[in-house]
C-alpha cells in the first residue's frame, strides 16, 4: 500500500477529473448572495449516499433515498439555499422530481441521473420559477473550476464556505476525492442508509461499485458527521452523497488493501469538513473534543459524550472561558451511561479536574489558558472497561441566540 497523499490548495469538488461545478443567484435569498448550485460529471457515476434519520425527512431526502434504493448511476445534483422544502406533503415531493426533470432537461441527460438537495426554511413551498432560473444559470456556468462557488452557494448561515479535495496513489494511480459542505446550526447528525441542517457531496474519479461506495459512506458517517453537534438539533434535511465516475482507472475492489487506503482517504475528506462544521457553528468561539475512554460499552462511552457535548450548561460555560467541571460530571451523571462515580477522572486537556470522583484540587487558575483556547479536549476516564467514544462540539454564544431569534433567508 503507498502511502502518497497530498491536500490540494484551493481544493473543491470541481477539483475531481470529470467534474464540473458551478454557484450562481437565482433568487432564493433576499440578500441576493448565490443560493443554487450544480454539479455534474461527464459520465454517469456510480453512487451512495446516507440521509437524516428524522422522521420529518425533506421532500429532497425522500426523492434521493429512492435514487439509492434504485441503484443504478447518477451522474449530478442541483442544490438550492433558502428553502427547504421540508414538511411540504405531496406538492413538496412533486417540486422535487420536477426539479430533477428540469435539470435533466437542460443537460440533456435523464432526469433520473440527477439528485436533488435543499436548505433553508422547513414548511415553504418550492418556487419553481426559482429553480428554472437557477439552473438556466448553473448550466452556463458550469466548470472545472466552479467549485468554491458551489460551496458558496449552498450556504445558509454558514460565514465561510467549506470545501476540500486531496489526491492519493494507489497501483501506481493518482485517485482524488473532492468535496463540499455546508452548515453551521441545527447540527446534529443522525445519518443513517436507506433501509442530515447538513449537506455534503463527495466526488472522486476512483472505479467503486455502489455496493462498496454505501459500505464506505455508512462507515466514515459513524466516525466524522455523526460525531459532530453545534446545538443539538437534527436537521430534516441531513444528506451525504458520493459519486464515482471511474476516471482514473483505479478499481477499488472490496476487502482489497486498496479499499482500505480509499476509505480513509474519503474519511479524512468528511472528518476535515466536519471539524470545520463545528468551528462554523453559529456564533461559536470553540471547538472542543469531548473523549469518554475505558467505559463498559461504546454506547455508554457515546451517551456519556453527547451528554456533555449538547449540555447548554456546558456550552455557555466554554464560551465564558469557565472551567466549570461541575456540569460536566453532572451531564455524565444525568446521560444513562453505566459507569461507577468514584472511579471517574476528569481531565481538561492534560490537567485533571476530577479523580476518583471528586475535586482533584487544580486551582481554576491553571485552567485558564486551557479554556481560552479555541480548540480543547475534555477528557473522561470512567476506569471500567475497554470502550470510548469521542465527540466534536462547540460552545454556544449570545450570536447564536441572535442569529436563531432573528433567522430568515
Amino acid at each position: 500500500m503507498n502511502n502518497f497523499l497530498q491536500w490540494l490548495d484551493h481544493g473543491s469538488i470541481s477539483s475531481v477529473p470529470g467534474f464540473k461545478a458551478a454557484g450562481v443567484t437565482a433568487g432564493f435569498k433576499r440578500s441576493g448572495a448565490p443560493d443554487f448550485a450544480m454539479f455534474v460529471a461527464e459520465n454517469p457515476c456510480n453512487f451512495a449516499g446516507v440521509f437524516t434519520s428524522c422522521k420529518f425527512a425533506a421532500a429532497p431526502v425522500q426523492y434521493d433515498r429512492e435514487l439509492v434504493l434504485r441503484g443504478g448511476k447518477l451522474q449530478g445534483a442541483i442544490i438550492n439555499s433558502g428553502i427547504a422544502n421540508a414538511c411540504t406533503g405531496l406538492q413538496g415531493l412533486k417540486a422535487a422530481k420536477e426539479s430533477a426533470r428540469i435539470a435533466g432537461g437542460a443537460l440533456q441527460i435523464s432526469p433520473d441521473l440527477i439528485a436533488v438537495a435543499s436548505t433553508g426554511r422547513i414548511g415553504v413551498q418550492m418556487p419553481m420559477e426559482l429553480i428554472r432560473r437557477g439552473v438556466e444559470l448553473a448550466v452556463t456556468e458550469l466548470s472545472d473550476k466552479g467549485g468554491e462557488n458551489a460551496s458558496r452557494a449552498i450556504m445558509t448561515t454558514d460565514t465561510v464556505p467549506k470545501a476540500v479535495a486531496l489526491q492519493l496513489e494507489i497501483g501506481g494511480k493518482t485517485v482524488t476525492v473532492g468535496a463540499m459542505t455546508k452548515g453551521a446550526g441545527m447540527i446534529d447528525p443522525c445519518l443513517t442508509s436507506p433501509h442530515a441542517t447538513m449537506l455534503c457531496f463527495i466526488a472522486t474519479d476512483a472505479d467503486v461499485e455502489n455496493e462498496l461506495l454505501q459500505s464506505i459512506l455508512d462507515r466514515n458517517a459513524k466516525d466524522s458527521f455523526n460525531r459532530i453537534t453545534v446545538d443539538g438539533d437534527m436537521s430534516t434535511n441531513d444528506t451525504v452523497m458520493i459519486f464515482a465516475n471511474g476516471r482514473s482507472g483505479v478499481k477499488i475492489e472490496k476487502d482489497s488493501p486498496e479499499a482500505a487506503q480509499f476509505q480513509q482517504a474519503v474519511l479524512l475528506v468528511m472528518q476535515n469538513l466536519a471539524r470545520r462544521m463545528v468551528g462554523d457553528g453559529e456564533g461559536s468561539t470553540k471547538l472542543v473534543t469531548i473523549e469518554i475512554i475505558h467505559a463498559r460499552s461504546e454506547a455508554d462511552a457515546k451517551i456519556a459524550a453527547e451528554a456533555v457535548a449538547n449540555s447548554l450548561l456546558c456550552k455557555t460555560a466554554w464560551f465564558g472561558n469557565d472551567p466549570n467541571w461541575g456540569r460536566v460530571v453532572a451531564a455524565l451523571g444525568y446521560s444513562g451511561a453505566e459507569f461507577c462515580p468514584d472511579k471517574c477522572d476528569v481531565f481538561f486537556g492534560s490537567i485533571p479536574v476530577v479523580l476518583s470522583g471528586g475535586d482533584a484540587g487544580t486551582p481554576e487558575a491553571d485552567l485558564m489558558d486551557t479554556v481560552k483556547a479555541p480548540e480543547f479536549t475534555i477528557r473522561c476516564d470512567f476506569h471500567d472497561g475497554d470502550c470510548s467514544y469521542w465527540v466534536w462540539s462547540s460552545d454556544i454564544s449570545y450570536e447564536y441566540v441572535k442569529i436563531n431569534a432573528d433567522y430568515h433567508t
